[in-house]
């Protein structure tokens, strides 16, 4: 493809130390800056518990502020101050995230350097964690794992997105996307203070990072903070896993879940067996929105419109692993019914059945999707995080002019590509 317009805002890489690449995304639209610290680890049973886990322990207290009343302090101090942390899970890679929020200099009047004072916090939080006896607090270590088990047992509150990653799960149990990125309510009873403390060093000290800043960076604030990631004492960089992407199905796989339920949930997962580092991926984000991408959809006008067998439909896709999945909320005894027509989508477009209405209603879908991802800097740096994981490069312009020079062909060559895998039924328990 060419003469795509690669203009906008994007990352400029202001430097790559000790394993930590540091990008600025410059922008004067906002009032405030924000920096973010990204860990980037493989899915693995053996850490998947313990990586969900220590950053909540983190966030609880720190060298010089070692209470969360101490922290709210200091974060009001600075106008205001946002910090969070947590985790999100990205095809088969588990990143810990350190976030914060901060009023941008040229707003305030007292003359302190925000920039300075953020990242500084930040890298206490990470690197000097508040310790008791040699080893993480464990106090904050019960509080936390009590609250990280809450967390894994309410899964099944929102029955929705439930149905959706229980599909996902299943569709990959021999693969570590399988692994549900909080880990189980068993792993996380078993852990320590102390294996917790040792195993959080090891990993912010050696899996590859990456730091984003949106806003404007002065020269003073880009050597301050080079300056600083050179201080830290880290050892060699992990190498991290390539994913499993590519992997045809055998037969199609079933699974059931009962639960105390109403309305039933159909997820059915498939391998699209297209990585979002070739051509055809822009193809594959057309076709799924004819698919099932919004109202204009097939899915959504003929499945829940039309027959009214469906309180929702759509599909949506997994980039990192390539992946497709249809879910929807129907009446228990209309399974089969609704999982025919829904194929029978499928086939239409494969059959070349598109219409002009649902193709360029899709392209303007996509297009107001992604121009809205501007309008959040929390939204600007997980684009440009997921280009990094991803192992692409295009900017939110470049994403949007390969889109629309998707044709019809492309689209329907790439839905001969698309193979079910497995079918997920969550019902009633009679």
């Amino acid at each position: 493809m060419t003469n795509i317009n690669t203009s906008g805002e994007k990352p400029d890489k202001i430097s790559e130390i000790n394993g930590i690449r540091i990008y600025n995304i410059k922008s004067d639209k906002f009032k405030t800056n924000t920096i973010n610290i990204f860990f980037e680890d493989d899915l693995n049973i053996n850490s998947v518990a313990l990586n969900a886990l220590f950053p909540s322990v983190l966030r609880r207290g720190c060298k010089g502020l070692p209470t969360i009343r101490d922290i709210n302090l200091y974060l009001e101090e600075l106008y205001g101050a946002v910090f969070d942390c947590g985790i999100v899970k990205k095809g088969e890679r588990q990143i810990i995230q350190f976030y914060f929020e901060y009023v941008s200099d040229k707003y305030t009047s007292d003359g302190h350097r925000n920039f300075e004072r953020a990242f500084e916090f930040l890298l206490n939080i990470i690197f000097n964690p508040h310790l008791q006896n040699g080893i993480f607090n464990e106090q904050y270590v019960e509080q936390e794992k009590n609250n990280l088990k809450m967390l894994v047992e309410g899964r099944t509150n929102d029955k929705v997105q439930y149905a959706l990653d229980r599909c996902y799960e299943l569709m990959c149990r021999e693969e570590p996307f399988g692994l549900y990125e909080y880990g189980t309510a068993r792993q996380i009873e078993g852990i320590t203070a102390r294996e917790l403390y040792s195993h959080y060093k090891e990993k912010v000290l050696t899996l590859p990072a990456d730091i984003f800043i949106t806003g404007e960076l002065s020269d003073t604030d880009t050597e301050f903070l080079i300056k600083r990631i050179r201080s830290i004492g880290r050892k060699g960089q992990k190498a991290l896993s390539a994913a499993i992407v590519k992997s045809l199905p055998g037969k199609i796989k079933y699974y059931e879940d009962k639960m105390d339920i109403n309305q039933a949930k159909l997820s059915l997962g498939f391998r699209t067996n297209i990585t979002a580092k070739e051509d055809e991926y822009y193809a594959l984000l057309v076709y799924n929105g004819i698919l099932g991408g919004g109202m204009h959809s097939k899915l959504f006008q003929n499945v829940r419109e039309k027959a009214g067998l469906a309180y929702y439909v759509f599909a949506g896709l997994e980039k990192f692993k390539g992946l497709m999945i249809i879910g929807s909320g129907i009446d228990i005894k209309e399974r089969e019914h609704v999982k025919e027509l829904i194929l029978k989508e499928l086939d239409e477009i494969q059959a070349g059945n598109i219409t002009d209405y649902e193709f360029k209603a899709t392209i303007k879908s996509l297009e107001t999707g992604i121009q809205s991802l501007k309008d959040s800097q929390l939204q600007i740096v997980d684009f440009y995080l997921s280009q990094l994981t991803a192992g692409t490069h295009d900017t939110m312009e470049a994403l949007l002019e390969k889109i629309k020079l998707v044709t019809k062909e492309e689209v329907i060559a790439v839905s001969k590509k698309i193979q079910l895998d497995t079918e997920y039924f969550l019902t009633a328990n009679n």
